[in-house]
């Protein structure tokens, strides 16, 4: 059986690396026969398939709507002898479609879906998730299968398969102090953290708010850091210059060395709104860190409450307070934490875990077609 992944992302992120991971762990089991990576050139995912030479066919991305790429991708899946096509960004999805429809694309169409949010606010955007060739639609969670619902009229044709992370790659598990040191902090303060793009379903107000209650009303001794970039960086710094926690509140940027810096966190605090899953909080999981979490989309999928970390109400900076202060306290419960939160990652989401799972789903729809 013959792969081929496409995207049209030209970012990276949690999706862009569940690509990579896939096909690393497709490769190591020997799933497919061949596999490909069909992705804009000059893009992280196109640098990243370079550098761990894998297939890659990269592509000038001019538009969802490029109908000379859409006749060229019906070509290389006839060429490279394609039994499934996985789609994994919006754009892509159209770009499959139209070379399904118009140009004799001669594979079925699988679509990955991460995102929480309606498809149904056009006529073309939900008659594409309808499209004959699309056999079937694999979300990351039951959120995002319920809110697919209101646009997809074959709900069959939904199902879930969870996120993933690579252990190996988060195996540090043992403080070296390194963010302390980089940072200047006091080394009897603790590290609150979070890792994550600066957008609106974040919600980082909440996080801000929730450190205004942690340094001014329960006096807590700890650095807070915020890792990532976006286009609400620069409001969410301005909110924390307001409240006058500028020298309580690090805002880190990008960084590629996250599995090294991850496990000098005391807690990792996530307000995240409307997460599908929230992959980082799997790596968490690998680096035994302690979590407090919203109780939002598909969180409470992948944090069980009381067993691997505690959920807050959405929203509520008081409450995400009070659990931060609690679980700091109680040495024990981190440590129940920390080894059911290890042992769930292990059962459930590592990249050997999740990639026999989405083989499965693919084989049934390319043995469909046979």
């Amino acid at each position: 059986m013959r792969l081929l992944q496409i995207t049209a992302s030209t970012v990276w992120r949690g999706h862009e690396q569940k690509i990579i991971y896939l096909y690393e762990a497709f490769e190591e089991k020997k799933y497919f026969e061949e596999q490909y990576i069909v992705c804009p050139f000059n893009t992280p995912v196109h640098e990243v398939a370079e550098e761990k030479n894998m297939k890659v066919i990269g592509f000038d991305y001019k538009g969802e709507y490029d109908f000379r790429f859409a006749k060229e991708l019906a070509k290389i899946v006839r060429e490279k002898q394609i039994d499934v096509v996985f789609i994994h960004s919006s754009k892509a999805h159209t770009l499959a479609v139209l070379s399904h429809l118009l140009f004799g694309l001669n594979a079925p169409l699988v679509l990955c879906r991460t995102l929480i949010r309606r498809v149904d606010s056009n006529f073309f955007r939900k008659w594409k998730y309808n499209y004959k060739g699309i056999k079937k639609i694999i979300c990351v969670s039951n959120p995002v299968v319920h809110v697919l619902k209101y646009a997809v009229k074959d709900h069959s044709k939904m199902c879930v398969v969870g996120s993933v992370t690579d252990i190996h790659k988060f195996n540090k598990t043992v403080k070296t102090g390194m963010l302390h040191r980089e940072f200047n902090i006091p080394q009897h303060y603790k590290i609150i953290g979070n890792i994550a793009e600066f957008t609106g379903f974040k919600d980082h107000r909440t996080w801000i708010n929730t450190v205004e209650i942690l340094v001014k009303e329960r006096k807590l001794q700890a650095a807070f850091i915020l890792v990532g970039q976006g286009e609400l960086e620069g409001e969410i710094r301005q909110l924390a210059r307001e409240k006058g926690l500028e020298e309580h509140i690090i805002f880190a940027g990008f960084r590629k060395d996250v599995p090294e810096i991850l496990p000098e966190f005391d807690l990792f605090l996530f307000t995240s709104n409307n997460e599908p899953t929230g992959g980082v909080l799997l790596e968490s999981y690998a680096c035994r860190v302690p979590i407090v979490a919203a109780k939002a989309g598909g969180i409470p999928e992948v944090i069980v409450e009381n067993e691997t970390g505690l959920l807050a109400e959405v929203g509520n900076p008081r409450d995400f307070a009070e659990k931060v202060e609690y679980l700091l306290d109680n040495k024990e419960l981190q440590k129940k934490f920390t080894d059911n939160g290890y042992q769930f990652l292990a059962e459930n989401f590592t990249k050997d875990v999740i990639a026999q799972k989405m083989f499965e789903e693919l084989r049934e729809v390319a043995l469909s077609q046979k």
